[in-house]
């Protein structure tokens, strides 16, 4: 089985070739992570062979998710070092710039069985960690053979994946044998995960560690400056898409220009744009033009001034969330395509009005909870959406009840960070404080 799988995934690897070339020439996209990710690290990467946690994240998503995690493994497990790796170029450079936890951040390495072993030979991990939905056949194998207890964590199983699963069970149950411990999201994620062969008394309900991770960003200038290029006169309302995939913006405009139409003198709206691919920019910036908006970029405004646009593509990596301060009302992407939606817990903490589509499979249990408490607002067309925007916008008594309703619900749900670790801690007991002096290899944040 494992050979067939091997078999699949080169011949998958040969197959998208062609998109890969396109991605690299054109986006500049897998060029420099190529001999990381054959399990080629440097030298110095880990020169002393000393053992490790390596926490593994995909994207800018799951690195975010992963924050109060990696703070707590840094503090509990001084002597360990701490390695995060991530698959996408996003992610990866956002855990390069801004998670200080970590001795040091790599690009994931195909799943196969020669690459795998060279990185567990120089990364040493004495635990492997998983974020999410990040389960590798040949390095979970490779991580039992050498003895190294796994993870998954803030775990889930997306409606669309789970059919898919089900298709190869026999061979997926072997798989999730080599996974230790599963700390999931919610009920539905532990029944999933138990319908595909897990054990169930390796599986272990958390919560989600998206709640913890709102309050892991540090305070202070650096958290704020994203908004000193947006000093808003306080009339003036903005709408703000985040995440927004590609067939969703198109009705987010239209929205957006009945508000214009009814804005009162002096109140001209703001529209904020920021898609989920940054291969889409430029797409977007276009877009917004050709339906009459002037646009500029986030990285052309002016700090310490008004955004003198009609609307704001944010071509930026990570300051999403900080953004979400600035929004009157605000429309979650990868909802009104089949997508499964995206996180709507980073503008809740600011308790602001959300709006998003029918399409919120991959967050069903948060989004159910928000629905029962009228915390959000869920639109089955983009005509509802279009109504739903407007409505929010002129009812502000509403759109107060709704965001506080979010920010509620933020506060009553953190506690996946203790429960986690209480897991790690019966995988890999910590260190007593007499013996956990060490001295840490010093790493530049860019």
């Amino acid at each position: 089985m494992y050979l067939l799988y091997s078999l699949v995934t080169l011949a998958a690897l040969v197959a998208l070739s062609p998109y890969f070339l396109y991605q690299a020439l054109r986006h500049h996209k897998y060029v420099g992570s190529l001999k990381q990710r054959l399990g080629y690290l440097p030298v110095s990467f880990n020169l002393d062979g000393d053992a490790s946690i390596w926490v593994h994240a995909v994207s800018v998503g799951e690195v975010l998710a992963a924050r109060p995690l990696l703070a707590e493994l840094r503090g509990r497990y001084p002597r360990l070092r701490l390695f995060l790796s991530a698959t996408t170029r996003a992610g990866y450079e956002l855990a390069r710039r801004s998670v200080g936890e970590v001795d040091d951040v790599f690009y994931f390495p195909f799943d196969w069985a020669f690459t795998v072993r060279r990185t567990l030979d120089v990364v040493k991990p004495r635990l492997f960690v998983m974020i999410e939905t990040e389960i590798w056949p040949h390095l979970l194998r490779e991580c039992r053979r050498r003895g190294v207890p796994t993870l998954l964590v803030n775990g889930r199983i997306s409606y669309r994946s789970f059919p898919r699963y089900r298709l190869v069970r026999p061979f997926f149950r072997r798989v999730l044998a080599d996974v230790d411990r599963f700390c999931v999201q919610g009920e539905e994620a532990a029944r999933r995960l138990a319908g595909l062969g897990a054990d169930p008394s390796r599986v272990t309900v958390t919560g989600s560690l998206k709640f913890d991770a709102l309050e892991s960003v540090p305070p202070g200038r650096g958290r704020q400056r994203v908004l000193r290029f947006f000093r808003l006169s306080p009339n003036r309302p903005v709408l703000m898409a985040g995440s927004t995939m590609k067939g969703e913006e198109a009705a987010v405009i239209r929205a957006f220009n009945r508000l214009r139409n009814r804005a009162a003198a002096g109140a001209s709206p703001l529209l904020v744009v920021a898609p989920r691919q940054p291969e889409r920019f430029a797409e977007v910036e276009r877009l917004c033009r050709q339906e009459g908006l002037s646009t500029i970029r986030r990285t052309e405004l002016a700090i310490d001034a008004e955004p003198r646009a009609d609307a704001v593509v944010l071509d930026t990596i990570g300051e999403l969330a900080e953004v979400y301060q600035i929004a009157t009302v605000v429309f979650v992407g990868g909802s009104l395509v089949p997508l499964g939606g995206h996180n709507i817990l980073e503008p809740a903490v600011f308790g602001k009005p959300i709006v998003f589509g029918p399409h919120m499979q991959n967050f069903a249990e948060i989004v159910d909870t928000f629905l029962a408490n009228d915390a959000a607002v869920q639109v089955r067309s983009e005509r509802d959406l279009d109504d739903a925007i407007v409505g929010l916008m002129g009812d502000p008594v509403r759109r107060a009840r709704v965001g506080a309703a979010a920010s509620a619900l933020i506060d009553a749900n953190r506690g996946a960070k203790e429960k986690t670790m209480a897991v790690v801690a019966a995988l890999v007991p910590p260190e007593t404080r007499e013996h956990s002096a060490v001295v840490r290899p010093f790493r530049v944040i860019h």
